[in-house]
């Protein structure tokens, strides 16, 4: 199988990855923070160690910024239900992801509106201008996606969170798709509530999501419940990072994660990302010359774009071509991708996309063979009386 969904979730896992994660469940294979035994101080400083890591690798004032969570949905929640209220407007982008439309949509029934900002693939000044546009002297929140994860195509989340500090605006940034695949400095950025996943570009396992921000303590409570501090009280720790954990943490997931952003770091997230748009360009560029085969943006650059590209047979339903790729031997994403926004901007929102993603692990032989796939699946459309345009 060659692997090119790593958009969802990255595979396959660096070694040391692996090595950590069983490492932390049997070494430290009890509760952080809640005993005063040796086992359990190994595991709350193992916590401590990924913490510190994730801090110095977004530039973050330091760990107690650093919030673990299940997942970056999760982190995306705990902002979005920690820091509205009934009568609040949000701005949030046109090709947002379920795990940001989903909770604006539930809220709206609590007197909450959002109204989604159009988003112009390669024309920063205009995606600002739109956000600008749909700002109300009632918006709380703006929120937007780094990297689309149908598209690829990049906001310009430094710029939008100037516009929003500019109206006392907090920014929340849905960075699943590129933590780990371009820099991202929380310092300079200006990003108040960075949200994101520890499986995809970070190289972490699953179950495991990281909100990152020095305001933590402005968020109301979303769960409550056990930290290990202030045992004594009712009332739920307002210090951070506590102030957003609660339960029993992933161990062995926080363990791992801490391990990937060492694999990233030692391999440099300028090489990944080179690597990983080299890959992207040549798949666009043999696409591009078929008018068969149908693609959504201008040729991914860097400076617009992150290693995604989204494509489809035209006439064919891209869930077909997903399945048809599968028994040739290759893992892609058909469908809506959780992002039906993104595909109502499209136009794709019946036929939805096949989205291709890379890795650092991805060879230029697996992508040739994948053109190569593709083509043969043109062909055999044809054959069974598709209405594709003659090459």
């Amino acid at each position: 199988m060659i692997y090119l969904d790593n958009a969802a979730t990255t595979y396959p896992k660096p070694q040391s990855v692996l090595a950590a994660a069983d490492y932390a469940a049997k070494k430290w294979g009890a509760n952080p923070g809640r005993s005063g035994h040796t086992m359990s101080i190994g595991a709350a400083e193992e916590v401590y160690r990924a913490r510190r890591a994730v801090a110095e690798f977004f530039h973050a004032s330091g760990p107690e910024c650093v919030v673990f969570t299940l997942n970056c949905t999760h982190a995306i929640n705990l902002v979005i239900k920690g820091i509205l209220n009934s009568g609040d407007h949000v701005v949030a982008s046109c090709l947002e992801h379920n795990a940001v439309t989903r909770p604006l949509y539930a809220l709206s029934e609590k007197g909450i509106s959002f109204t989604e900002a159009q988003v112009f693939a390669g024309d920063h000044d205009a995606t600002v201008d739109s956000f600008r546009s749909a700002l109300r002297p009632n918006t709380r929140l703006l929120i937007c996606t780094q990297a689309s994860n149908v598209l690829g195509v990049r906001l310009p989340v430094e710029r939008l969170a100037a516009l929003a500090h500019q109206y006392g605006i907090p920014i929340l940034v849905d960075c699943a798709q590129s933590a780990g695949v371009v820099p991202i400095d929380l310092a300079d950025s200006g990003i108040d509530f960075l949200c994101l996943p520890g499986h995809k570009g970070l190289y972490g396992p699953m179950g495991v999501g990281v909100l990152v921000t020095c305001q933590g303590e402005q968020l109301s409570t979303v769960i409550e419940g056990g930290t290990g501090t202030s045992s004594i009280s009712y009332e739920h720790p307002s210090e951070m990072p506590e102030h957003l954990e609660s339960g029993t943490p992933n161990l062995s997931g926080i363990a791992g994660l801490r391990a990937g952003i060492g694999f990233v770091n030692a391999k440099g997230i300028e090489r990944i990302f080179r690597h990983e748009l080299l890959l992207v360009q040549t798949i666009y560029d043999h696409f591009s010359r078929d008018p068969r085969i149908q693609l959504y943006t201008e040729r991914p650059n860097e400076k617009y774009f992150v290693p995604v590209l989204s494509f489809n047979i035209k006439g064919v339903n891209s869930e077909d071509i997903g399945q048809k790729l599968n028994t040739m031997g290759f893992a892609v994403r058909a469908g809506l991708h959780c992002a039906p926004a993104a595909h109502r901007f499209l136009g794709t929102l019946e036929q939805g996309t096949v989205r291709v993603c890379p890795s650092v692990f991805t060879r230029a032989e697996e992508i040739n063979r994948f053109v190569m796939a593709v083509r043969k699946l043109v062909v055999f459309y044809e054959k069974r009386g598709k209405q594709l345009p003659n090459p």
